[in-house]
């Protein structure tokens, strides 16, 4: 075999190495390449989601709370003064799902590019606190995966949204797998409930896994006590 030869078949055969360690680590955890990008994102919405938290509830949204009566009527109020704050692509809350190992930053909307930053809210639901169906939507295999695990969600598992202005504890009654164009999981309902929504399964868009998740519990911020959680 001359040099040349000997040098084309030695990077070959690192590069089908190089893809096999990317297919492994896939299968085994999540993709890396994506996941790289997607941490600096989340970093990204982790600063946003700070700076949200040391501006809101203002003195001006205390006071429109202050003789309020209910964490369920103050949420609302709160969380509809929240609403023009809203930026698409930007950080709203946090997540947290001990099920699924989830504990991380949502953002505003579900297309390509916010997703690739976190799990990301449908724009055209309502906020946590204003009633009906609030809906996620994220990866399980790219961007840092942060749904990779929603199969594991069970009846009676907790899901937590931290929002600036509460924080909102929901309890899993249901999962389903549906078709991808089956928008009615995230129609609105009687009751204020949470619904998560991920690819199925791993490694293909064929379809829908859904998290039917209704609302427990509601703890108000109060800048009263020393610090943010809880104040009802």
């Amino acid at each position: 075999m001359t040099r040349g030869l000997r040098i084309l078949s030695t990077a070959l055969i690192t590069a089908g190495l190089v893809v096999l360690a990317d297919v492994g680590l896939t299968l085994l955890w999540q993709e890396p390449v994506s996941s790289v990008y997607a941490s600096i994102r989340q970093n990204e919405a982790e600063d946003e989601l700070d700076e949200l938290r040391s501006s809101y509830p203002s003195p001006a949204e205390l006071e429109a709370i202050a003789t309020v009566e209910g964490s369920a009527a103050k949420a609302r109020i709160l969380a509809r003064r929240f609403e023009p704050r809203v930026r698409a692509r930007e950080a709203i809350g946090r997540i947290v799902a001990p099920r699924m190992d989830l504990n991380a930053v949502v953002v505003e909307g579900t297309d390509t590019a916010t997703l690739q930053k976190g799990p990301g809210h449908y724009p055209e639901t309502p906020l946590p606190g204003e009633g009906g169906t609030t809906a996620i939507a994220g990866h399980r295999t790219t961007y840092l995966a942060p749904f990779r695990h929603i199969d594991r969600m069970e009846k009676g598992d907790e899901v937590t949204l931290e929002m600036p202005y509460a924080t909102f504890a929901y309890r899993v009654e249901r999962t389903d797998i549906v078709d991808p164009g089956e928008v009615d999981v995230i129609r609105k309902v009687d009751h204020e409930r949470l619904v998560l929504t991920a690819c199925h399964p791993l490694y293909s868009a064929a379809e829908r896994y859904i998290v039917f998740a209704r609302l427990e519990r509601i703890l108000i911020f109060d800048a009263s006590r020393g610090g943010r959680w809880p104040g009802n």
